[in-house]
């Protein structure tokens, strides 16, 4: 005979149906999937602590989670900004990969990212703002929260959160970052790239790499590369191309394609070195493209941010 389902067990299954939504809300805020999950699990913890009195006081459950999962992000948000004043070189969102061509994953956090606000191109602009103009941006043009309840999270008017969400949605108009183009446009340019770098042929690298290309390199010293934004597509091009003469050129033939963030990105598998080749670091590379050419390369080499991606062919480690 079935157990009849008790007060908890309710809530958490009414819980479970905005968990989606929160953790692409708490991702889009926070740029990290454990930051995410962790912001989303203290959301239920508040919800599951809560009287009666306090729980039938909740009119719309899907607003309220969302508000908490707002204020406990912006408090992530605000201790990651000293956090970052120590980190070595750049900084990049912590990606969302998963195999390319393979039938598509159930996961939340890998369902979201297939929206185009979750791209790494666009959360790299998040990153730019200040923690009350992130939470007042995303909030209100993502996710429709009143900025009444915003000022509430940010413990300011009405009218400053108003002002935070539209610097927030300057910055990034400013910034305009390129339009996500089909997956199959992606693959071409990809193929390409990576046979020109096989090859060593600059011109054919540059050729496929926008004249305003960036190059941003994440490692925070814990492996290998640019620690500097590098700008221009001769300057990539070169690079990359230098950098071939020092791993095995098996290294770059061992990757796969991947998505990074719902875009086609690249996979490289760390290799040990030989006599006369360096070892290759873990990579995973998101790109970005305008105009049929690669505008931007997103190069993360940090272990930390690699420990919960989806390698080709296998799961998570």
């Amino acid at each position: 005979m079935a157990s009849t389902p008790t007060a908890q067990d309710t809530l958490a299954a009414r819980f479970a149906e905005h968990r989606g939504h929160l953790i692409g809300v708490a991702y889009r805020l926070t740029g990290t999937r454990a930051d995410a999950e962790d912001a989303v699990q203290e959301s239920w913890l508040r919800l599951a602590g809560l009287d009666d009195a306090g729980r039938d006081a909740i009119r719309d459950l899907r607003g309220w989670l969302t508000t908490v999962v707002g204020r406990i992000c912006l408090d992530r948000l605000k201790s990651a900004a000293a956090q970052r004043e120590r980190y070595v070189g750049q900084w990049l969102p912590e990606p969302v990969v998963t195999p390319f061509g393979q039938p598509v994953s159930e996961d939340p956090l890998e369902i979201a990212v297939r929206d185009d606000g979750l791209r790494m191109a666009a959360l790299v602009v998040l990153d730019k703002l200040t923690p009350e103009q992130r939470v007042a941006f995303v909030l209100h043009d993502a996710f429709s929260l009143p900025f009444a309840e915003i000022a509430d999270i940010l413990g300011c008017s009405a009218e400053a959160a108003r002002q935070h969400g539209s610097r927030g949605r300057r910055a990034l108009a400013d910034a305009d970052p390129a339009p996500r183009v089909p997956l199959d446009d992606q693959a071409k340019i990809l193929e390409k790239f990576v046979t020109a770098l096989l090859a060593g042929d600059i011109g054919a690298v540059v050729e496929l790499l926008h004249p305003d290309a960036v190059l941003v390199g994440d490692s925070n010293g814990k492996g290998r590369t640019t620690r500097q934004l590098m700008l221009g597509a001769d300057k990539i091009a070169r690079f990359f191309v230098g950098l071939m003469r020092k791993y095995e050129p098996e290294s770059v033939s061992r990757g796969a394609p991947v998505l990074v963030n719902g875009d086609l990105g690249f996979y490289l598998p760390p290799m040990p070195g030989r006599e006369g080749f360096l070892a290759l670091d873990e990579h995973v590379q998101a790109m970005s493209v305008r105009d049929g050419k690669i505008v931007a390369i997103y190069d993360v080499v940090n272990p930390d941010k690699l420990t919960r991606i989806t390698r080709p062919g296998g799961a998570p480690s």
